[in-house]
């Protein structure tokens, strides 16, 4: 069998079951009431883990990003709503708190090395590097220290950037997802192939982390051999945020996750057979 990661009793990899992760991100709108809702509805749904944001808003954004005009709920620049859309320790305590009752895993993707430090606070079973971080050397670097399982995302990278951040990642302890930084992704940019070519090239396994509107793909990707999944997920669509119309409500991740755990089922060990059931019908139907 090949490679897999363990994260907490969970393990990730070819002949293992999917793991997948509901993001809440900041569909919480800074919320901690809303992101238990949000936690409750993954945990319905019967997801394996919940996953967060975290930034620290003036190391990751300019003093001239912040200052941008944005209207918001939380204000009328950038940096209000940046800072409107972050938790604060007590709140993630409370988070932290509430998935150990719940028995859901929870882990966040950290946009610097601040954050990673907030987040080691809490002893997460594993990290996420958000695609907009790939080429963030001093970054990888610094969540790798950590040694804890890595989630990285691919969108918005080439090949040359993707096998540099390996290269610095490593391979043991590391899940690739394809993923494309749109939301919501066009079907003729999501690329599913995309999972094969990881798997032919880096020995570790390979994920989905999907942005599209609708189902089919994140259900697919496993058939194409995605080792773990990621989407979005929100209690209304119609909520405030930019994340909201690529996430998915209560039914959509309850039937993504009851499809991908029926694939292994249906795709069977392609050993090609007559089956038992069949008997009858070969008796009743055929001539000779």
């Amino acid at each position: 069998m090949s490679k897999f990661v363990k994260i907490a009793d969970k393990k990730v990899g070819d002949g293992y079951p999917c793991f997948i992760t509901a993001e809440i991100g900041i569909n919480h709108n800074g919320s901690v009431s809303l992101a238990k809702k949000l936690i409750d509805i993954a945990c319905v749904a019967g997801c394996d883990a919940v996953k967060f944001q975290k930034r620290t808003v003036d190391v990751v954004y300019s003093k001239e990003e912040l200052e941008r005009p944005r209207q918001s709920i939380f204000g009328e620049t950038n940096g209000d709503l940046k800072r409107g859309l972050e938790l604060n320790f007590e709140d993630y305590s409370e988070i932290d708190k509430y998935c150990k009752e719940k028995k859901i895993l929870w882990y966040a993707s950290c946009w610097d090395e601040q954050s990673v430090d907030f987040i080691e606070q809490f002893d997460v079973p594993c990290y996420k590097i958000a695609a907009a971080s790939l080429t963030d050397d001093n970054l990888l670097q610094y969540i790798k220290s950590k040694g804890k399982p890595i989630f990285l995302s691919t969108g918005m990278s080439s090949m040359e950037q993707i096998r540099h951040a390996v290269e610095i990642l490593g391979e043991d302890n590391l899940i690739l997802y394809q993923c494309t930084s749109t939301y919501p992704t066009a079907e003729h940019e999501i690329n599913l192939k995309v999972i094969e070519s990881f798997k032919k090239e880096f020995n570790c396994p390979i994920g989905y982390s999907g942005h599209e509107r609708g189902l089919l793909p994140t259900i697919v990707s496993v058939v194409y051999g995605a080792n773990a999944v990621e989407r979005h997920i929100t209690n209304d669509r119609t909520n405030w945020g930019s994340d909201q119309a690529a996430s998915l409500e209560l039914d959509g991740i309850h039937r993504i996750v009851r499809d991908i755990r029926k694939i292994p089922g249906i795709t069977g060990d392609g050993v090609k057979k007559i089956y038992d059931s069949e008997i009858p019908i070969i008796k009743k139907l055929r001539r000779v």
